[in-house]
């Protein structure tokens, strides 16, 4: 392996072994953040919800059971690069069609491996996430000060429309895969998970549409409900989301999951603001407002709502246990309630996929009822 380094935007420095692809231009470069899974490592690293941004993992040992093609979240890793602490040298696992490496370097995504993950990790904890680069180093490679420079010129994610480099392009239909009664859903796409779409075809048939469908397009497909999808990067730039949410909102029913929380939350003129390490993981305890159930749950945000800005139009149902920041809330007066962590884990634990159940009653009620979570 090629000597490689990595340098922060604060001038840390940390050396390690380049895996994957080489990087374009010798440099890979994007807002450095940290997840604390144990496994999952390709369902996190081809979340789109990681547009932008380079993946630490905390967990030492990466690429141990190698990568299958069920396991995709997106059509292909949309993150900026991967950063462990051992990459495994051999795979072992009986659905393993390729090595994590292998799937790294077919879609161009670099990587760097021998980091003191742990080192990093305290200091992203302590200081915020803040923006990299790496490149293979020594002979051929980039020096310290190109990537320093290359570290400066990261904008990270704040202000940053990334929603429109994940979307889709063409709306495309999920064909229902469920028993029972048969909903027509409408998902916004600002970055869905694979797994998503499939709990939602668990309910009728999805019709994915573009981030920025209007809502008159929406309702001209005659919804049972509507979902809004999780998604990269700054609430505040996808202003065009939140319009036609709010042109939605008491027309249909709405279920909404972290970015898609977010948005739903501006649309009622609620405010947005950036998280210093953000929330990235399957471990996390949610307390369910409610019933005073604690549910572990699988995370992946930089930004949260205010709730304190959303007095009078929403009430709040879930509260994270670590920082005490919303995870949750329905919306007073429409049929309409959303989350900020992920219900359908992928990776990660299974205690909230009553939500995904909670959606289809909201759906067989209409606009008669409010969501009752």
């Amino acid at each position: 392996m090629r000597e490689a380094a990595l340098v922060l935007a604060d001038g840390s420095i940390f050396e390690g072994e380049l895996i994957g692809a080489e990087p374009a231009n010798g440099i890979a470069g994007g807002e450095v953040v940290f997840n604390t899974v144990l496994s999952g490592y390709q369902e996190v690293i081809t979340d789109p919800s990681y547009a932008g941004q380079i993946i630490t993992f905390t967990y030492p040992h990466i690429g141990n059971y190698g990568v299958n093609d069920h396991d995709f979240e997106s059509i292909r890793p949309f993150c900026r690069g991967v950063i462990v602490r051992e990459m495994a040298r051999r795979h072992s696992n009986h659905r393993a069609q390729d090595s994590l490496d292998a799937m790294l370097r077919r879609f161009g995504i670099s990587g760097i491996a021998g980091i003191d993950t742990r080192r990093l990790t305290r200091l992203l904890r302590d200081t915020g996430a803040m923006p990299g680069a790496f490149g293979p180093v020594g002979s051929g490679g980039a020096s310290e000060a190109e990537l320093r420079a290359a570290a400066a010129d990261e904008q990270g994610t704040d202000g940053i429309d990334l929603v429109a480099e994940v979307t889709t392009t063409e709306p495309y239909a999920v064909p229902f895969a469920g028993s029972g009664a048969q909903r027509t859903i409408v998902a916004y796409d600002f970055g869905v998970k694979a797994t998503i779409l499939r709990h939602l075809a668990g309910l009728g048939t999805v019709h994915v549409v573009p981030a920025a469908t209007s809502a008159a397009d929406v309702l001209a497909l005659q919804p049972d409900g509507v979902f809004l999808s999780n998604g990269p990067g700054d609430p505040a730039m996808v202003g065009y989301a939140s319009q036609a949410i709010a042109e939605l909102l008491g027309q249909v029913p709405i279920f909404g999951i972290c970015l898609g929380h977010q948005l739903l939350s501006r649309a009622l003129g609620g405010e947005t603001f950036k998280l210093p390490f953000g929330h990235h993981g399957g471990n996390h305890p949610v307390r369910h407002e409610a019933t005073g159930q604690v549910e572990i749950t699988s995370q992946n945000h930089n930004f949260c709502v205010n709730p304190a800005s959303l007095d009078g139009k929403v009430q709040v149902t879930h509260l994270n246990l670590n920082d005490f920041t919303n995870e949750g809330m329905r919306v007073l007066g429409a049929p309409a309630f959303s989350v900020q962590y992920h219900p359908e884990a992928g990776p990660g634990p299974h205690d909230s996929r009553y939500l995904f159940q909670m959606f289809d009653e909201l759906m067989a009620n209409g606009l008669g009822v409010k969501a009752g979570v």
